[in-house]
C-alpha cells in the first residue's frame, strides 16, 4: 500500500510544489522561464560553480523523498558549451546511502561502495569532449535505479532519498515509476497500431509537430541499455548474470552523428532521429551488453562482491548499431564493442552469487588496540579487525560483522541500547559511519572534518555522537554530532565544534546527562557542557597533580536503576599510578590515590600506598561499575579493586601491556584488551579468565594448513609462528623468535610435524606431538622465501633470497638434506610463498626463476629441468617487461601449471610442450600475487591488491568471476581448506570464508578428450540413463584415471555379456600361475551396454579380476613398482594410526605361563582412534572393543573382562561373523610389524585361530558374508587393496588393486556373492564368480547422479531388499536400488560427514562427525523405490537425535533399532536407548595422555588426570567413572589425594596441577572445586601433600618449588634450588621427629630433569625446611630415542625409610639404591632399558618399571628376579601399586591397565 499512491507514475515537482520552495530548496541562479520548444514553463539552472547553483529535493538533507518507483525519469536539456552536474541520493534494502551522480565534468566512471560516478560523453568531432556542444536537445533520461545498484553495486534498491539538479541545465520535471515508458509513443499511437509497448503518459509527452517523428526532435536516453533491463525478482538457486560490464567504464555517450542504417537494427538500445544533420555521418558503434539479475541472491552485510567477464572473450562488434546524432546511448570508454562470442552460450551459470561468505576472522585491532565494547546484555563483544567490525558471542564463539569501511577503524562507540554503533577509519579524511547495530545495516556515511577520529562517545540517549581527532595541522578538534535522525533516514547533523590546543587522550559524554561531557589528557581534565548549539569546557585545579600523563577516566556508575547517581564521582588515571576522584558538580579534586606494585613478603599483590613513594603502576586504562573499578597497567596486569581502593579483589597476569579494559554492564566481567592484540575477559564470579582473540600484530606472510587435525599455521611480520585450530579459531601454540622472523611455513600431509623457514635461512622441523624443534638445516645463506610439501609427502623443497634450492627427504619426521641447487631460483629479498609448486600427483616442481621472467619445471624426486618457459615473451604488446607473480599446478590436469604475470594477465602452460593453453586477460590493475585452484579446478582464486576474486575456471572461454573486499592490505596469500568447503586469505588478518557452492563431480564439465580417448569406438560407449536422473548433455569420456582392474583397450563382449581381455596378461590379475601384469598406461575409461532397463550407466562393467592362491606370489611384490597417492582423503572414516615414537621391545623373556606375578585384570578406555572398533551382538551378548593392541571382550552384566593379546600395534577394526563364533581384528603396520596383522580369533576358546598378513598400511574394514563362508579385508587410502578370502582355510581367494581410496565395503544379505563399496563419487558393486577352483570379481561401478551434488560416498548398509543407504561426506544419505543400480532418494541427514549407517526392517540410525546420532523412520522408502525419480524424501523423518561427546566412529543396535551401543572418537562408549531418548556411559576414558593416577586412603578409588584438563574419580571395585572435574583449555600435569591424618572421608581432597601455572583443589564428597591458587608462572609437573595434609608441595618445569597453603591460599616458600630443569618428582612422607640426625617431622625429595635430587627435612607447623642431602649425577651417555632424556625418578624406599630409590640418574641404565645414613650409593640393579615410570609396593617389596619399549618390568627387590610383561601400545610412563599392593596401574598415552598382583 505504501506504494500505490506512486502508481502509475508521479510527477516529482508537482508533488513536492517545487514552484513553493516550502519542500525543496533552490541555491544560486535558478529561474522559471518559457522554453519555445516545448511551449511550458521550465526551471532554468545556471552559474560558473554548479555546487552553488542548484534545486534540491527535499529542502533539507535529514528528510527523504520516499519515493520506491523503480525508473527515475528527467526531462532536461544541458546549456550548450557548459557543465552540468545530476546527484542522486539512493537508499538500498540494506539501509546504505548510495550516492549516484551523472555529469559531463567528469572524464572516467569511478566508483566506491557508496559512491557512483557516471560520465556523460557527448559525440562531435566539433566540440571537446567535456562541455555540452551547440544544438543540444531535450532529453528524456531514463534511469533503472535498481539496474544501477545491481550492476554496479550488487546492492538491492530501496528507495529515492534525495535529488539534486546542478548547474548548468533546463529541466522540465521528473517523473519516477515502475513503468518502462516509450517516449516516442503517445497513448493515441499505441491503441491505434496496437504496439505492445507502454506509452508515455501525456503530462510526460514531448509536443511534436505534425507529420514528424519524435527522433527528430529529442532524446532518449535508457540507463543501464534496454538489454540490461532486470526482473526484480531475487532468487537464491539458479543462474548468475549472463554478461556483465568489463573492461573500460560505462559512460553516458551523446552521439552528434546520423546514419539511415539505424532502420535495419532490429533492437536499438537508444532510439535514434532519421533525418540529416548538418554533421557528417559518423558511426558508432553501440555496446550489445546485458544482465540478468533475476537468479541473484539477497545480499546482506557480509557479502561484499563485484562481478567481471573476462575482456579477451569479446572481441569487436562491424554489423551492430550504428549511432547517429542527436541520441544518447550507453558504450563503454573504448573504440571497441563487447559482444559475446557464439560459443558463449555454452557458458555454465556461475552460482551461487555470492559464492563465497565470510565465516570468521582471526585477528584484533589494526590501527589501536584499546577498543572493545560489551553489549547491554555482557553476551557479547564488538571489537575492530583492522578494517571489519566484529561482534563476538562469548560463549559460542559466533562472530558477525559490520563490512564497509575501506581503511582500518580507528574508533568505536555503541550506545547504551544497542541501537546504534559508530565507527570511524583512519584513513584521512576520516569517514564516520553509523550502524543499525541489530541489522548490521549502515545508516549514514558522513566526512568528518577531522584528519583522523581517535575517540567516538555517544551519550546515554544515543542522540548525540561526540568525536575527537585531529586536523591536518595537528591541532585537537571535537565535534557533537545530532544522530536522532538516522533511524527515520534523516543524515547526521554537526551539533558544535571546537578546536582546542590542550591534549585529549579519553573523551566522554555522561551517561546521566547528555549535555555533559568530561576529557583528560596530559596535565588537565576538563569538564565540558553543550548549551544552545555551542560547546565549552572548563578544567579541574589538579594542584601537584598537574604534572601528570592522564590516561583514562569513567563516571561513576549509580547502584540501582535511576539515571542520576548520588555522588557524580569521575574516576581519572594516570601513567604514574595515581587514580583521581573528583567532584563532577563542584569541579574539585576529592580524593588522590597511587597504586604501587611492591609486593609483600608472602605474595605478589600489589598494595595501595601514598603519594611519592616509589614508582607507581603505569595504568593505562581504567573501568568503573557500581561495586568496583577494574584497572588495566602496563606491567601487564588487569586489577579489579573495590572503590575504596583498599586492597586488590582479583588480578589477572597478561603476556603484554594492557591497553583498555571495560566492565560489562552487570558488573560480573572485565574486558581487557593488551597492544599485542590479545582481546579476554575475567570472569569475576568464578575467577576465571578466558582469552577470546589473539591476533598477529603485522601482516601475515604465509600460512599453511594441515588435513587431519584442522589445523592452520601462519607467519607474519611480527616474529611469530602461531598454530590455530580452524575450527573453533582459537590459537593453540605461538612460536617466538626475537632474532630471526619466520618468513614460510608448511605442514606435513602425514606426520604431526610442521616446517618453517627462518629469515636466517634456517629451515627447522617441529613436532606438533610435543611441540619441539625436531631437526634444523642452516645451508641456505639467505633468507628463506618459500616452503613447499609433495602432497604424498616425500620431499620438501626451499628457497631462498639468493636464489638456492634445496630438497630434503621428510618421509620420516627427522628429514634429511638430498639435493642442494645454487642459482636456480629467482632471487627476491621479499618472501613470496607462491614462488614454489609441486603437482598434485608429486611428480613435478615448478618456481619462479632463474630470474623473475623465468619459470622452471622440473621432476620432483630428481630434480631434473624439464622445461624453462620465458613468460615475458608471452606477452609482447605490453609496454612493460612481463614478470612471473606466483605460479601454481591445475589439480585437475596435474601437466598444466598457472602463472600470474605482472602484465595483469594468468596464463595456463602446459608443462610437457611450454605451449600455453589458456589466458586470462585484464584481471584487475594489480598484479595477482597469489593463486589457487580447488581440487576440481571448477574455482580459481586470486589475490590482487586488497580483493579476493573467484573465476569460474571449468568455463572455457567467458569465465564469470566475482570480487570480495574486506582486507584493508594487500593479501598475501590465498587458498582452499582440505575439504575445499573454505576459503583461506591472508594479510592484514586471517579471513576464513565459507564456499555457498554445491560439491560438483568433475564429471560436470566436459574436458577436451585425450588421444586414446578419442580414437575410441563410440559404439562401445552407449549410456543407457538407468539411474532415474535425464542427463543434460552428451556423455564425454573423463580424464580422470579409472581403477586400474585390467580395463583393456579394445574391449569385446563375450557371450556371458561380460567384457574380457583380447590379451593375455592386460589384466592385472591373471589367471592361475600365469602372474601378474600391469594394466596398460594410460588407461582407457570402457562403458558397458546393458540389456534392457538394467543397463548401466556411465561406469566399469564386466571387468574380470582373477583368483590368487595363497601360494602364488603375493600381490605386494607386484605393487612395489608403481608410485601410488598416499594423500589421506578428507574423511574422517578412515584410520589413522596414532603417532608415537616408542619401539616394542626385542628378545625380552616373558614368564613361564603360571608363574605370572601379574595378571592383566582390566582395561580402563576405549580407543576412539578406531573405526568399527566395537562389537556387540544381544542375542548371545557378546560384547568387544579395542583398547591399543588389545582386545577387550567384557561381560556387560558383571564387568568382567578378558583380553586378548597378540597384535603388535594398534587396532585400527573389528568384525564379528553372524553365528557370534568368530570375531577378526587388524592391525596397522609400523614399528612393530611390517605389514598389517588380522587375526581370526576364536570366540568360545578365547584364542588366535588364523594370523593373516597381506595389506601394506592399514586396514580400513572387514566384513564376513551372509553364510560366513567368506571374508573381505579393505586396505586403506594408502594400501588400496581389496581382498577376498576363505573362512573355511583362510586363503586368499582375490585380491584386487584399486585407483582410488575405498571407505567403506559391505557383503549383501541377500546374495553371499556379492559385495558393495563406496568411495570418491560412485557405488562399485562386486560379483563373486566360482569357475570351479577358481574364482573371479565382476565389477560393476555407478557414479552418483550430479544432481545429489555428493563427492564421497563414506558409509553404507543394506536395507530391505533391494535397498542400499549410502552416507556421504556432506551429509546426505542416498538411497540405491541394487536391482537396476540407480538412485533413487536422496535427503539431507545431517550437516558433517556420515561414517556409520545401519539399518534393520524400518528404522536407520546414521552417526556423523558432527557427534550426532540420529534415528530415521524408513518404512516408506520401498514404496518410493517404485516412484522411480519422482521420489521425495518427505516421507523419510527422523525420529530422535542424540549428540555424543565426539564424532561417531562405531555402532551396533539390536534387531528392533531399539537399544545399541556407540563409540565415539573422545574414547567412550555409550549405551543407547531410543525409547528412554537416554545415553548412558558403559566405558570411558581420557581424550588425551593420562599424565597421573592416585588412590584414596581406603583404596575405595582412584584418581587420573590428564591432558584433556578432566580429572576423573573412578570407583576401584568396578572401574566406574564417579566424579569428572573439567578445566577447558588446559592440560592437568600432576594429581595428589590427601593423605589419611587430613581427617574423615568425607574431608577427602584431591589437589591438581595444570599447564598453565595454577593449583586447584577439589572436595570430593561435595564434588566441587575448593580452591584456586596461582603460585606458578609455568607449567605444573609434580604436586604432593605433606604428611599432615594441611600443606602442599608443587614444582614446575621451570624448576621451581612452592610450598603452599591450602587453608589460607598462601605461598609460603619459593626454592629456586632447581632453577633451570623441570622438576619430575616430588615426594613427602613422615619420619620421627630426630631420624637421621635432623629435626622434623616430614622428609620430602624433589627431582629435577638435569640428574639431581635434593632431601629435605621440615616441620611445617613450626615454618622449619632444611637440605639433608644433595645428589647430582652425570646424564646418561647413549639414548634410545635421541634428544630425549630420560626422567629423573626417585622415591623413599617403603621398608626403609633411610633409604633412597633412583631410576633414570646416571650414565647407565640402572637401579640405584642410595644410603641417607652412608650418603652413597650401596645397590645397582641392571635394567635392559632406561626407565620411564616407577613405583614400589610397601608388604610386598616389589618394583615396578615401565620403558619406552612398551613393556613393564616386575622386580622383587628381597630375591632379584624379574618377569616383563607386555600389553601396552607405547611408552608407559606410568607404574602406580595401590597403597595395599593388591593392584598394579600402568598407563601409556591414554591406555590404563589394571594388573592384579598375583604374589600378594
Amino acid at each position: 500500500m505504501a506504494r500505490a499512491w506512486q502508481h502509475p507514475f508521479l510527477n516529482i515537482f508537482r508533488h513536492f510544489r517545487v514552484d513553493e520552495w516550502k519542500r525543496s530548496s533552490k541555491e544560486g541562479d535558478v529561474a522559471v522561464v518559457t522554453d519555445k520548444v516545448l511551449k511550458s514553463t521550465v526551471y532554468r539552472i545556471q552559474g560558473s560553480v554548479s555546487a552553488s547553483n542548484y534545486i534540491q529535493l527535499p529542502r533539507t538533507s535529514s528528510q527523504s523523498l520516499g519515493l520506491t518507483g523503480r525508473y527515475l525519469y528527467v526531462l532536461f536539456r544541458p546549456l550548450p558549451t557548459k557543465h552540468f552536474v545530476i546527484h542522486l541520493d539512493v537508499f538500498t534494502e540494506d539501509g546504505q546511502v548510495i550516492r549516484v551522480s551523472f555529469s559531463n565534468l567528469f572524464k572516467e566512471f569511478k566508483s566506491s561502495a557508496t559512491w557512483l560516478q557516471f560520465p556523460f560523453i557527448f559525440q562531435a568531432r566539433t566540440s571537446d569532449r567535456g562541455v555540452a556542444p551547440p544544438g543540444t536537445r531535450w532529453t528524456c533520461l531514463q534511469l533503472d535505479l535498481c539496474d544501477i545498484l545491481l550492476v554496479y553495486l550488487s546492492r538491492r534498491y530501496g528507495h529515492l532519498k534525495s535529488v539534486r539538479l546542478c548547474a548548468s541545465l533546463l529541466v522540465r520535471n521528473l517523473y519516477t515509476s515502475d513503468l518502462c515508458f516509450d517516449p516516442a509513443v503517445t497513448i493515441t499511437e499505441a491503441r491505434r497500431a496496437k504496439l505492445s509497448v507502454t506509452p508515455i503518459p501525456r503530462e510526460m509527452a514531448f509536443p511534436v509537430p505534425k507529420g514528424e517523428s519524435w527522433h527528430d526532435h529529442y532524446v532518449h536516453i535508457r540507463f543501464p541499455s534496454g538489454l540490461l533491463k532486470t526482473s526484480g525478482k531475487i532468487q537464491k538457486d539458479s543462474s548468475p548474470p549472463e554478461a556483465v560490464f568489463l573492461g573500460s567504464a560505462p559512460q553516458l555517450v551523446y552521439p552528434m552523428a546520423f546514419s539511415k542504417l539505424v532502420q535495419d537494427s532490429m533492437s536499438p538500445v537508444a532510439q535514434i532521429p532519421t533525418a540529416p544533420c548538418q554533421a557528417p555521418s559518423v558511426p558508432r558503434l553501440l555496446p550489445e551488453v546485458s544482465l540478468s539479475n533475476k537468479h541473484l541472491k539477497e545480499y546482506s552485510v557480509g557479502d561484499l562482491c563485484t562481478h567481471g567477464r573476462d575482456s579477451s572473450t569479446w572481441v569487436q562488434a562491424t554489423d551492430v548499431h550504428t549511432v547517429v546524432c542527436g541520441g544518447h546511448v550507453l558504450a563503454h570508454k573504448s573504440a571497441g564493442v563487447p559482444v559475446a562470442l557464439q560459443n558463449a552460450g555454452s557458458y555454465k551459470h556461475f552460482l551461487p552469487d555470492p559464492i563465497l561468505r565470510l565465516k570468521g576472522v582471526i585477528g584484533f585491532g589494526g590501527h589501536s588496540t584499546k577498543w572493545a565494547l560489551w553489549t547491554k546484555d555482557g553476551a557479547a563483544v564488538v571489537y575492530p579487525c583492522h578494517a571489519i567490525i566484529v561482534v563476538l558471542s562469548v560463549d559460542t564463539g559466533e562472530q558477525r560483522f559490520f563490512l564497509g569501511h575501506t581503511d582500518k577503524v580507528s574508533a568505536l562507540a555503541l550506545d547504551r541500547s544497542n541501537s546504534l554503533l559508530a565507527s570511524a577509519q583512519a584513513q584521512p579524511p576520516s569517514m564516520v559511519r553509523l550502524w543499525d547495530f541489530q541489522t548490521g545495516a549502515c545508516l549514514s556515511l558522513f566526512q568528518s572534518p577531522m584528519h583522523t577520529v581517535c575517540s567516538l562517545s555517544f551519550s546515554g540517549s544515543g542522540t548525540l555522537l561526540c568525536s575527537v581527532g585531529k586536523d591536518r595541522h595537528g591541532r585537537t578538534v571535537v565535534v557533537v554530532w545530532s544522530t536522532d535522525q538516522v533511524d527515520a533516514g534523516g543524515e547526521v547533523g554537526v551539533v558544535a565544534k571546537v578546536h582546542t590546543d590542550f591534549d585529549i587522550q579519553t573523551f566522554r559524554i555522561a551517561y546521566f546527562d547528555e549535555t555533559r561531557m568530561a576529557s583528560c589528557g596530559r596535565g588537565s581534565v576538563r569538564l565540558w557542557r553543550l548549551r544552545g548549539g555551542s560547546l565549552r569546557s572548563c578544567p579541574v585545579d589538579l594542584g601537584e597533580h598537574c604534572v601528570l600523563e592522564l590516561t583514562d577516566l569513567a563516571f561513576a556508575q549509580s547502584p540501582d536503576s535511576c539515571q542520576v547517581p548520588s555522588s557524580c564521582t569521575l574516576y581519572v588515571c594516570s601513567r604514574s599510578g595515581h587514580i583521581l576522584e573528583i567532584d563532577h558538580q563542584c569541579m574539585a579534586v576529592l580524593c588522590t590515590r597511587r597504586l604501587l606494585p611492591t609486593r609483600t613478603s608472602g605474595g605478589p599483590l600489589p598494595q595501595k600506598q601514598s603519594p611519592g613513594l616509589g614508582s607507581g603502576i603505569a595504568i593505562s586504562s581504567l573501568s568503573v561499575s557500581s561495586t568496583a573499578c577494574a584497572v588495566g597497567s602496563e606491567d601487564g596486569y588487569l586489577r579489579v579493586w573495590p572503590l575504596d581502593f583498599s586492597s586488590v579483589l582479583l588480578e589477572a597476569e597478561h603476556d603484554g601491556p594492557v591497553s583498555a579494559v571495560c566492565m560489562s554492564p552487570d558488573g560480573l566481567r572485565v574486558l581487557s584488551t593488551t597492544f599485542l592484540g590479545h582481546l579476554g575477559f575475567l570472569d569475576i564470579p568464578s575467577q576465571e579468565y578466558m582469552v577470546l582473540v589473539r591476533s598477529h600484530m603485522a601482516s601475515v606472510l604465509a600460512f599453511s594448513m594441515e588435513r587431519s587435525r584442522g589445523q592452520l599455521a601462519t607467519v607474519s611480520l611480527d616474529h611469530t609462528l602461531r598454530i590455530w585450530d580452524l575450527a573453533t579459531l582459537r590459537q593453540l601454540y605461538d612460536f617466538q623468535s626475537s632474532e630471526e622472523a619466520p618468513c614460510a611455513v608448511a605442514f606435513h600431509p602425514i606426520w604431526p610435524t610442521f616446517f618453517c623457514g627462518f629469515s636466517s635461512g634456517a629451515v627447522r622441523s617441529f613436532s606438533l606431538e610435543n611441540a619441539r624443534v625436531l631437526v634444523e638445516h642452516t645451508r641456505h645463506r639467505g633468507a628463506i622465501t618459500s616452503l613447499i610439501v609433495s602432497p604424498d609427502g616425500s620431499f620438501l623443497f626451499s628457497s631462498c633470497s639468493r636464489g638456492s634450492l634445496i630438497q630434503y627427504d621428510c618421509a620420516v619426521p627427522q628429514c634429511r638434506i638430498l639435493r642442494v641447487a645454487a642459482n636456480v631460483v629467482c632471487q627476491d629479498a621479499r618472501p613470496n610463498p607462491n614462488t614454489l609448486a609441486v603437482s598434485g600427483d608429486s611428480r613435478l616442481l615448478a618456481f619462479v626463476g632463474p630470474s623473475k621472467c623465468m619459470v622452471t619445471v622440473m621432476e620432483s624426486a630428481s630434480l631434473g629441468e624439464l622445461l624453462r618457459v620465458d613468460v615475458s615473451t608471452l606477452d609482447l604488446t605490453g609496454s612493460h617487461l612481463g614478470l612471473a607473480v606466483a605460479i601454481c599446478f591445475d589439480p585437475a590436469s596435474p601437466d598444466h601449471l598457472l602463472v600470474s604475470m605482472s602484465s595483469n594477465k594468468i596464463v595456463a602452460l602446459d608443462t610437457t610442450s611450454g605451449r600455453t593453453v589458456r589466458e586470462l586477460s585484464s584481471v584487475r590493475p594489480v598484479a595477482c600475487s597469489s593463486l589457487a585452484l580447488s581440487e576440481n579446478s571448477r574455482f580459481l582464486l586470486m589475490a590482487t591488491g586488497r580483493a579476493i576474486k573467484v573465476w569460474d575456471y571449468l568455463t572455457p572461454t567467458d569465465p564469470g568471476y566475482q570480487v570480495y573486499i574486506g582486507h584493508s592490505e594487500p593479501v598475501q596469500a590465498v587458498a582452499f581448506t582440505p575439504d575445499q568447503q573454505q576459503v583461506l586469505s591472508v594479510g592484514d588478518a586471517i579471513f576464513l570464508w565459507d564456499v555457498l557452492a554445491a560439491p560438483e563431480s568433475d564429471r560436470s564439465q566436459p574436458r577436451p578428450p585425450s588421444a586414446h580417448e578419442a580414437g575410441l569406438d563410440m559404439g562401445h560407449l552407449k549410456d543407457p540413463v538407468a539411474s532415474g536422473f535425464p542427463r543434460q548433455e552428451v556423455p564425454v569420456p573423463s580424464q580422470t584415471s579409472p581403477p586400474l582392474l585390467g580395463i583393456c583397450a579394445t574391449p569385446l563382449k563375450d557371450s556371458s555379456g561380460t567384457f574380457t581381455s583380447d590379451e593375455e596378461g592386460q589384466c592385472e590379475e591373471s589367471h592361475g600361475t600365469k602372474g601378474f601384469a600391469q594394466a596398460p598406461r594410460p588407461s582407457v575409461l570402457v562403458g558397458g551396454a546393458g540389456d534392457g532397463a538394467q543397463g548401466t550407466v556411465w561406469g566399469y562393467r564386466g571387468l574380470l579380476v582373477s583368483p590368487q592362491h595363497h601360494n602364488q606370489p603375493s600381490a605386494q611384490n607386484i605393487r612395489k613398482g608403481r608410485a601410488w597417492p598416499t594423500i589421506r582423503p578428507d574423511s574422517y572414516k578412515h584410520f589413522t594410526a596414532r603417532y608415537k615414537t616408542s619401539k616394542p621391545a626385542k628378545n625380552v623373556f616373558f614368564p613361564p605361563t603360571g608363574g605370572e606375578q601379574l595378571h592383566l585384570k582390566a582395561v580402563v578406555g576405549y580407543n576412539g582412534n578406531g573405526r568399527a572398533n566395537m562389537v556387540w551382538r544381544p542375542e548371545t551378548g557378546f560384547f568387544a572393543y579395542t583398547c591399543g593392541r588389545l582386545v577387550v571382550v567384557e561381560d556387560l552384566h558383571s564387568g568382567a573382562q578378558q583380553h586378548w593379546l597378540g597384535h603388535p600395534e594398534e587396532i585400527s577394526t573389528l568384525a564379528l561373523s553372524h553365528d557370534a563364533q568368530v570375531l577378526a581384528s587388524a592391525s596397522c603396520c609400523g614399528s612393530g610389524a611390517s605389514c598389517c596383522q588380522i587375526r581370526i580369533w576364536d570366540i568360545p576358546r578365547g584364542s588366535c585361530q588364523k594370523l593373516l598378513s597381506h595389506h601394506d598400511s592399514a586396514v580400513q574394514a572387514l566384513a564376513f558374508s551372509p553364510d560366513d563362508e567368506l571374508l573381505v579385508t579393505l586396505g586403506d587410502y594408502s594400501d588400496r587393496t581389496l581382498a577376498l578370502w576363505s573362512t573355511d582355510t583362510y586363503e586368499l581367494l582375490s585380491s584386487t588393486h584399486l585407483s582410488e581410496p575405498v571407505h567403506g565395503v559391505a557383503f549383501s544379505p541377500w546374495d553371499t556373492g556379492e559385495l558393495t563399496c563406496v568411495g570418491t563419487g560412485a557405488v562399485t558393486f562386486w560379483l563373486l564368480q566360482q569357475h570351479g577352483a577358481d574364482s573371479s570379481l565382476q565389477v560393476y561401478r555407478h557414479p552418483v547422479p550430479e544432481e545429489v551434488g555428493v563427492a564421497e560416498l563414506t558409509s553404507l548398509c543394506y536395507g530391505a531388499a533391494p535397498l542400499l543407504y549410502c552416507g556421504s561426506c556432506s551429509g546426505q544419505v542416498c538411497v540405491w536400488d541394487t536391482s537396476t543400480g540407480r538412485c533413487f532418494l536422496a535427503w539431507e541427514a545431517d550437516d558433517g560427514e556420515i561414517g556409520v549407517l545401519l539399518c534393520s526392517g524400518s528404522r536407520l540410525v546414521s552417526g556423523s562427525n558432527t557427534r550426532r546420532l540420529r534415528l530415521w523412520a524408513v518404512g516408506a522408502v520401498p514404496e518410493l523405490r517404485r516412484k522411480g525419480s519422482g521420489a521425495r524424501s518427505s516421507s523419510v523423518f527422523m525420529e530422535h537425535e542424540l549428540t555424543l561427546d565426539g564424532a561417531v566412529v562405531s555402532a551396533s543396535f539390536d534387531s528392533s533399532m531399539d537399544i545399541g551401543v556407540a563409540g565415539s572418537t573422545a574414547g567412550t562408549l555409550w549405551y543407547i536407548s531410543w525409547a528412554k531418548g537416554t545415553s548412558t556411559r558403559l566405558v570411558s576414558g581420557h581424550r588425551g595422555k593420562v599424565n597421573e593416577v592416585v588412590f584414596s586412603p581406603s583404596e575405595s578409588h582412584c584418581a587420573t588426570c590428564g591432558e584433556d584438563g578432566s580429572v576423573r574419580v573412578w570407583s576401584l571395585a568396578r572401574m566406574e567413572l564417579v566424579i569428572q572435574f573439567q578445566v577447558l583449555n588446559q592440560s592437568c600435569l600432576c594429581l595428589a589425594w590427601s593423605p589419611p591424618s587430613c581427617g574423615r572421608p568425607e574431608q577427602q581432597k584431591v589437589v591438581a596441577g595444570y599447564s598453565d601455572g595454577t593449583l586447584r583443589v577439589f572436595s570430593i564428597s561435595q564434588t566441587a572445586m575448593e580452591l584456586k591458587m596461582h603460585p606458578h608462572q609455568t607449567a605444573l609437573t609434580a604436586i604432593a601433600f605433606s604428611t599432615d595434609g594441611q600443606t602442599i608441595l608443587s614444582g614446575d618445569k621451570d624448576g621451581l618449588v612452592v610450598v603452599s597453603r591450602p587453608c589460607t591460599g598462601m605461598s609460603l616458600r619459593m626454592l629456586t634450588d632447581h632453577q633451570g630443569a623441570p622438576i619430575s618428582t616430588i615426594q613427602s612422607t613422615s619420619k620421627e621427629y630426630g631420624a637421621l640426625g635432623v629435626e622434623g617431622t616430614d622428609l620430602w625429595l624433589a627431582a629435577s630433569g638435569d640428574q639431581r635430587v635434593s632431601i629435605w627435612v621440615s616441620d611445617w607447623s613450626r615454618d622449619h625446611c632444611e637440605l639433608l642431602d644433595w645428589l647430582s649425577f652425570p646424564a646418561p651417555v647413549t639414548l634410545e630415542t635421541p634428544g630425549i632424556p630420560p626422567p629423573s625418578l626417585a622415591a623413599f624406599c617403603p621398608w626403609d625409610q633411610a633409604l633412597l630409590i633412583c631410576v633414570g640418574l646416571g650414565a647407565h641404565k640402572e637401579v640405584l639404591f642410595y644410603s641417607l645414613r652412608q650418603k652413597q650409593v650401596v645397590v645397582k640393579t641392571p635394567l635392559p632399558f632406561f626407565a620411564m615410570s616407577l613405583s614400589l609396593s610397601v608388604g610386598t617389596r616389589l618394583m615396578a618399571i615401565g620403558f619406552a619399549e612398551c613393556m613393564v618390568r616386575l622386580l622383587d627387590c628381597v630375591s632379584g628376579t624379574t618377569q616383563d610383561f607386555a600389553g601396552h601400545d607405547d611408552s608407559v610412563h606410568l607404574c602406580r601399586f595401590t597403597p595395599s599392593a593388591k593392584l598394579l596401574f600402568t598407563a601409556a598415552h591414554n591406555e590404563v591397565l589394571v594388573w592384579e598382583v598375583m604374589s600378594h
